[in-house]
């Protein structure tokens, strides 16, 4: 069972989270090269299933390749999840874990448009057959638009200076190169003091229109609501991420499932006694797991990483 040359992160931590039970039936809902999903074959027993998804053409192409009859993949969006289990006729899940973000293969290959390091088409789409790509986007948005898409995705203070730039560009020639549009970036950015000095002057950028034409915030939201029911009592949902956006929003879903006032500051004002309130569905399993030296000095990619965990409450 190959599964590329992607190392995935936190892998120890986010499988032993899982819990996984021999007899269990398990989604791994981002395959991507099959890291994590061959260790929770590992972990199941003959009776186990494992069900995976993914939205990449060149992950289908991996899980294609593996003949195991407790694996089944389907190549699907986050927001399609019920439909898929649907199809594979379960109701409940003893697991779930996403791995967010972008898989190496895909940065490293520049057709795919990723990366603004290595030239190519400026594509940016996980699944190329839908949607527009970057540059098709880039064409048409407005000055506004892609102000506050930089600014909202990348978390980037220089989006208006940046978003400008880019006007300016496109009226002089299209913009369909990643160098190109990098380029268009650093000088945009100049000799400014950003107090990161040590990453690339694009990458917020590039950050901020791949997560923007990939809809990922959307999808992660989703998938988290659809997970939820779907988990059975005890099932454990792990989920690592690799900025804060994804982190923000996985933590708050987290604290607002694990609540009984659902994390509503009104709510928990009231003169409500707690055990006269519903049972939240969630209970939190640890802290926020981190990848250590080591793993950070082996793959740099780990050092954004953040891995929160949550299980599902017995119903009372």
């Amino acid at each position: 069972m190959p599964h590329g040359d992607h190392v995935p992160v936190l892998l120890q931590e986010a499988v032993a989270a899982l819990a996984v039970k021999p007899d269990g039936i398990y989604l791994d809902a981002t395959f991507g090269r099959g890291g994590h999903a061959l260790r929770i074959l590992d972990a199941l027993g003959s009776h186990g299933r494992l069900i995976a998804l993914d939205r990449d053409p060149s992950a289908e192409a991996v899980a294609r390749q593996w003949a195991d009859p407790r694996f089944h993949f389907h190549r699907a969006w986050f927001s399609t999840l019920p439909d898929v289990l649907a199809r594979e006729h379960v109701d409940r899940i003893d697991g779930a874990l996403l791995d967010l973000g972008i898989a190496s293969p895909q940065i490293d290959q520049a057709e795919r448009g990723f990366s603004f390091r290595a030239d190519g088409p400026l594509d940016m789409r996980m699944d190329p057959s839908r949607g527009n790509s970057a540059a098709q986007w880039i064409a048409s948005a407005s000055e506004a638009e892609l102000k506050g898409v930089i600014a909202d995705y990348g978390e980037e203070r220089f989006a208006q200076q940046i978003a400008r730039a880019i006007i300016a560009a496109r009226a002089r020639e299209p913009i369909t190169r990643t160098q190109q549009l990098a380029t268009i970036v650093a000088k945009a950015v100049g000799a400014r003091a950003r107090g990161d000095r040590g990453q690339d002057p694009a990458t917020r950028t590039f950050q901020a229109i791949r997560i923007y034409v990939n809809q990922e915030l959307q999808e992660l939201s989703l998938a988290l609501e659809a997970v939820l029911p779907c988990l059975a009592a005890g099932g454990r949902l792990a989920v690592v991420s690799f900025h804060s956006l994804e982190d923000r929003l996985v933590k708050q879903f987290f604290r607002r499932h694990s609540l009984p006032f659902e994390g509503d500051a009104r709510l928990a004002r009231l003169a409500i006694a707690s055990d006269a309130l519903p049972q939240p569905p969630l209970k939190l399993v640890g802290r926020a797991v981190r990848a250590g030296e080591v793993e950070v000095a082996a793959n740099p990619r780990a050092r954004s990483a953040t891995l929160r965990v949550a299980e599902r409450a017995a119903p009372t």
